[in-house]
């Protein structure tokens, strides 16, 4: 059976065009090293299968040989090597992307991004367990989704990562140095990750997608040097040159502040992709207009949060207004609506900007952000009481069930709850190991029982063999 799902690798990736078929016996003998096989046998019939079949197959073969001891961690550094020896050469990626992009942006971002999922950097198979769906709210239909695709750290990983030795190459998992890294215990293999270089306000920066695909064609554009997210005037001129380069793209940057910004604001970056977002349809519920920009359209976007679009034909009218606008809201304050431009040295006023094309037109979303707390309220520093109170209920009710299903394969069945004196006691029948939902519960069940004073206590009942 290796055998077959060796051949059957590799038949992939001959049929996704990863190599040549004159490649064949060199990609077998690439997979075999990678399995610590000895033995192979190519079969007169190579059968028929999906990738994710195949690349089961292969790691449920290593794990019984000892090869890796099990856990998503390390099967996942072990697929993506044995797809690494199958992708071509970042060169080889590059020439074929500049190709396509003579003839259109949009044919260059179709090849990318099929090829990227044809290599197994985004996972086709873990993208469609995503729950999606839309809701109807005064602001317009918005588009809720639960991502499944990002795996989740095993109990076995977790405890490898607290002992290993900390290296600190790559700095980051955005930086440029992770392209064919092989990856570690706390750091994930990306040796089937390409990425594309890309010039915009004369800096050198890398075009990907993301792996975990959170909307259609889900990319990232980084600064090819490890330095820190930084709203400025050079941020509006690198959204803007990316929408002249792939018109067909928004990009947004998150906000270089922490808790309005984004998970890694120690590397310059931004996301963008093929989507229409909610706040793109959103209507302008108010005109205004800014002295000396007759040239620019300007409103107030009717949103929860505050959003002035700007448009204009002339990007570089955008780059002028968008940077009198940033400097004026950072030393923006008002006390009377609990908004200061700075505490104690501190500064709280960012601006997130989103860039896109409008027919003719180049359009410039700016939300502004203020990322003030309290330490009476270190989280919901704004919220009127009663709501904080809503948030925290529901933040622990979805950590439990989170836990109930962490490895997201529907392992606990007949689920019963009942309350008995002052714990919450949930018992669960199971067929399979449950070691990281039992792990995941006792890590949620604290915070729970500080918001409802109530401690929960997981039961599984193991089906016999």
């Amino acid at each position: 059976m290796i055998d077959a799902s060796i051949a059957a690798l590799v038949q992939y990736a001959v049929d996704k065009g990863l190599i040549e078929e004159c490649d064949r016996t060199w990609a077998e003998n690439r997979v075999l090293g990678a399995l610590g096989v000895s033995e192979y046998e190519r079969p007169e019939t190579i059968p028929a299968m999906e990738l994710e079949e195949i690349l089961k197959t292969l790691l449920d073969d290593a794990e019984a040989r000892g090869i890796i001891s099990g856990g998503v961690t390390e099967r996942d550094l072990l697929d993506t090597e044995l797809m690494g020896r199958l992708t071509p050469r970042p060169s080889q990626v590059i020439g074929e992307f500049k190709e396509k992009l003579a003839d259109s942006p949009k044919a260059a971002t179709d090849w990318f991004y099929g090829f990227c999922q044809d290599t197994d950097y985004i996972r086709r198979y873990r993208i469609a367990r995503d729950v999606k769906w839309v809701t109807s709210t005064a602001y317009g239909d918005l588009d809720i989704t639960i991502n499944l695709s990002k795996p989740e750290k095993d109990p076995k990983a977790i405890a490898a990562a607290r002992t290993a030795v900390q290296s600190g190459y790559p700095k980051c998992q955005l930086c440029r140095e992770n392209e064919g890294y092989a990856g570690r215990m706390n750091h994930p293999a990306r040796q089937n990750h390409r990425i594309i270089p890309i010039t915009i306000d004369g800096q050198d920066w890398f075009f990907q997608y993301s792996p975990y695909v959170y909307y259609n064609e889900h990319c990232i554009v980084f600064n090819g040097r490890h330095v820190p997210m930084k709203i400025d005037r050079s941020a509006f001129r690198k959204l803007l040159d990316f929408v002249v380069q792939f018109p067909h793209y928004f990009v947004g940057s998150n906000a270089d502040l922490p808790i309005v910004g984004g998970s890694i604001l120690s590397h310059d970056h931004f996301q963008g992709g093929y989507y229409t977002f909610a706040m793109e349809r959103a209507e302008i519920e108010k005109t205004v207009s800014f002295p000396g920009f007759d040239d620019v359209t300007a409103g107030i976007v009717k949103w929860p949060m505050s959003v002035i679009r700007l448009r204009c034909a002339d990007d570089n009218r955008l780059v002028d207004l968008a940077e009198k606008i940033l400097t004026a809201w950072r030393a923006y304050s008002d006390p009377d609506a609990g908004i200061y431009a700075e505490t104690n040295g501190e500064p709280h006023n960012t601006i997130t900007p989103i860039a896109r094309r409008r027919g003719d037109q180049y359009e410039l979303d700016l939300v502004l952000r203020n990322n003030l707390t309290t330490e009476e309220n270190p989280d919901f520093a704004w919220l009127p009481m009663e709501e904080r109170i809503v948030i925290s209920k529901l933040a622990a009710i979805f950590r439990l069930a989170n836990a109930l299903d962490k490895s997201h394969r529907h392992k606990l069945r007949d689920l019963k709850i009942h309350l008995e004196d002052d714990q919450v006691l949930f018992k669960a029948k199971a067929a399979e190991n449950t070691l990281l939902e039992r792990w995941a519960f006792a890590e949620s069940a604290q915070y729970f029982k500080e918001v409802f004073g109530l401690s929960p206590e997981l039961s599984i009942k193991f089906d016999m063999i």
